[in-house]
C-alpha cells in the first residue's frame, strides 16, 4: 500500500518546490529591485538563508534551487524587453513604474516565466503567480496580477489559451 502512494505524492512535491522557487524568485526580484543587490550577491544569500531554511521563525519550504535561478537570472537578462509588454498589458495612466515593487517582481517573473519556461503549462504559470501576490497583496491587486499574466500569456502562447 505504501508504495502506492509514492507516485502520486512526487507531482506534488514537484510543484511545491517549484512554488516556493517561484515565491523565492520574487522575493530575490524585489530585493534587487529596491536594493539594488546583484545577482551573485541574491544567489548566495537565498541559498545559505532562504531555500528550505527557517528564517525570523518562517520555515521555508525547499526550493527547486535551478528553477529559482533560472527565473532570477532570465528576468534579469530580459528586463528591458520584458517591461514594455507588462506596460502594454497594464490599464492606461498606470505604467510599471507606478505599481509597487513586489508587484513589478510577480509580473516581470511570471512573464519571464510564460515566455521561457514552455515545461509548465501558461494556466499553470498564471495561477501560480496570482497565488504568490496574495502572499503580498489584496485581492484587487491580484485580479490585475491575473489579467496582465493573462493577456501576456495569449501573447507567448496563442494556441496553448485558444484550446481553450
Amino acid at each position: 500500500m505504501a508504495d502506492s502512494k509514492k507516485p502520486a505524492k512526487s507531482p506534488d512535491r514537484k510543484a511545491n518546490r517549484r512554488g516556493a522557487a517561484r515565491l523565492a524568485a520574487v522575493q530575490a526580484l524585489y530585493q534587487m529591485d529596491i536594493g539594488g543587490a546583484g545577482i551573485n550577491d541574491i544567489f548566495a544569500e537565498f541559498e545559505s538563508h532562504w531555500l528550505g531554511n527557517e528564517v525570523e521563525g518562517d520555515k521555508y519550504l525547499p526550493a527547486e534551487a535551478a528553477f529559482f535561478k533560472d527565473v532570477v537570472a532570465g528576468v534579469v537578462r530580459d528586463q528591458a524587453r520584458l517591461d514594455p509588454m507588462i506596460d502594454d498589458a497594464l490599464q492606461k495612466g498606470w505604467p510599471l513604474k507606478r505599481i509597487d515593487a513586489i508587484l513589478r517582481a510577480v509580473l516581470r517573473a511570471g512573464s519571464y516565466e510564460l515566455e521561457h519556461r514552455k515545461d509548465v503549462p501558461g494556466r499553470v504559470v498564471v495561477s501560480e503567480y496570482v497565488d504568490v501576490a496574495h502572499a503580498f497583496v489584496e485581492k484587487d491587486e491580484t485580479g490585475m496580477v491575473n489579467a496582465v499574466l493573462d493577456q501576456i500569456a495569449r501573447q507567448f502562447r496563442a494556441d496553448e489559451f485558444a484550446r481553450g
